[in-house]
């Protein structure tokens, strides 16, 4: 097992225990999250159909609802801050219920952006962050892998949707269907109930036990190296709350100065104009190449089970000793992996080729998604996860508005697909790219910081002997005159 990444949580993550049962919470939450705005993907035909509406009109229901979940990230860190993830996961369950029984007596499509989109997209936001921040509580050295099975929830339950959404839709209408959908989102509300706080009276283990033999001289050097590092590092932090004190109370804007964070953020915004759309678009393409409306749902599934697969899959990969210390590689060619899925799409025919695409598809996708929180953590620390997810989601909530409707109005001009996939693979390889070479910039500067680093404390040890050598030989001095 990798040695944990360092950290500053002051006690000891369990690494089990009840955190199973928060995963297991977080796979309800996360999963609901990420797989309802693409399941109802289903419906968009007949919503089509029904309001007389464009592709790129009804392709921003699944997109402002996706915006809306992002854009919340930042009201949900505040809640999470203050209130914990528990209340906030169970509200956010209500949130989505309410958003879905108000859209079924909708009489046109801008009732389906705010009740759907806005309400239902909120009450998401509240699900996915508090799910996202409670397992870097419970676990350190398991976390890559306690993630990807917490991702894992995203497939598993598109998975079961996709099919349920067209049974749904033959035998209530979309209307009928969108009722009996608000109530089961509600299970949200017992993962959240799930999702006790962990125990953070435990002590926090020291990392090396034989420091205590160290001389009084050597600990206080070191402790002064210490203080003076950490000071370094917060310095900026100090005197920015000083100025915007309410405003950094709740958000850390220091991490616009984070090298690795800036690195994430850019690179994630280029991502995102690609991210949804291919799956928003996969079941209506099948359906415009005259498959029938089951076998394109099945599409999703199809999908979904090879997402399934890869995900925790992984987690396990990214926390071995090989992967974990280098894990933004492997993140960069999970993203660039699906932007040559997308850029091969077109050359697939018939709807076998469909189902080939879904599933090499599928497994780039979950790669993606099981490392996209991992890596975010790595950068900053779990300290400072909860404020960077919020800057992150509401920043990257203008590419995931955005996409979904630029790829309907490619439709709408060309009257085909193949140029939505095109555009997607794109943007996905271009930042993938930009990743590879960005983490190669940075682990060089970390490697450099942390020589410098171990130099300094080299030197201050060796001044610390030297003192304490001067010393006894001024005491032995003074005891022979």
């Amino acid at each position: 097992m990798p040695p944990a990444a360092a950290t500053n949580l002051g006690y000891t993550p369990p690494d089990g225990g009840w955190g199973w049962a928060v995963v297991f919470g977080a796979f309800i939450s996360i999963g609901f999250s990420y797989a309802f705005p693409k399941s109802l993907t289903i419906y968009f035909k007949e919503i089509q159909e029904y309001f007389s509406v464009s592709y790129s009109e009804i392709a921003w229901v699944s997109s402002v609802m996706l915006a809306s979940m992002y854009a919340g990230g930042p009201v949900s860190s505040i809640l999470v801050n203050r209130y914990g993830s528990r209340p906030v996961v169970i509200v956010g369950g209500v949130l989505v219920c309410i958003g879905m029984a108000l859209a079924s007596f909708g009489t046109n499509i801008i009732h389906l952006y705010l009740c759907v989109g806005v309400i239902g997209g909120f009450g998401l936001a509240f699900n996915l962050q508090p799910s996202l921040t409670i397992i870097g509580t419970y676990f350190q050295v398991k976390r890559p892998m306690a993630n990807g099975l917490a991702m894992t929830g995203s497939p598993v339950i598109l998975s079961t949707l996709a099919p349920l959404n067209q049974f749904l839709f033959d035998s209530f209408g979309w209307r009928g269907s969108f009722l009996i959908l608000g109530s089961i989102v509600l299970n949200c509300c017992v993962a959240g109930a799930l999702m006790r706080p962990v125990n953070k009276s435990i002590p926090r283990k020291t990392i090396d036990e034989s420091s205590k033999c160290e001389s009084e001289a050597q600990e206080h050097a070191a402790a002064e190296d210490t203080t003076t590092h950490s000071d370094n590092l917060q310095t900026e932090d100090q005197s920015e709350s000083k100025g915007h004190s309410f405003v950094q109370k709740f958000i850390d804007l220091s991490l616009f100065r984070h090298r690795g964070f800036l690195i994430y953020l850019i690179g994630n915004v280029v991502l995102f104009f690609g991210f949804f759309a291919p799956v928003v678009f996969m079941a209506p393409y099948a359906k415009h190449q005259g498959i029938d409306e089951y076998s394109a749902a099945f599409l999703l599934s199809i999908f979904a089970l090879a997402d399934m697969f890869i995900r925790p899959t992984t987690g396990l990969v990214g926390n071995t000793k090989w992967i974990r210390p280098r894990i933004q590689y492997f993140f960069s060619f999970a993203v660039s992996y699906n932007g040559v899925c997308h850029l091969m799409c077109p050359l697939a025919s018939g709807y076998t080729g469909l189902v080939v695409y879904a599933v090499f598809f599928g497994l780039a996708f979950g790669m993606l998604s099981a490392l996209l929180f991992e890596v975010l953590m790595d950068l900053v620390g779990a300290p400072r996860f909860s404020t960077a997810v919020g800057l992150v989601t509401i920043i990257e909530c203008g590419p995931v508005l955005l996409g979904p409707p630029m790829a309907g109005a490619l439709v709408d001009y060309f009257g085909d697909y193949k140029y939505i996939y095109y555009a997607c693979g794109v943007f996905m390889l271009v930042s993938g790219i930009f990743f590879f070479v960005m983490h190669y910039y940075n682990y060089k500067k970390l490697d450099e910081e942390r020589g410098k680093s171990k130099a300094m404390e080299t030197r201050n040890s060796d001044e610390a002997v030297q003192l304490k050598m001067n010393q006894a030989d001024r005491t032995m001095n003074e005891t022979d005159e």
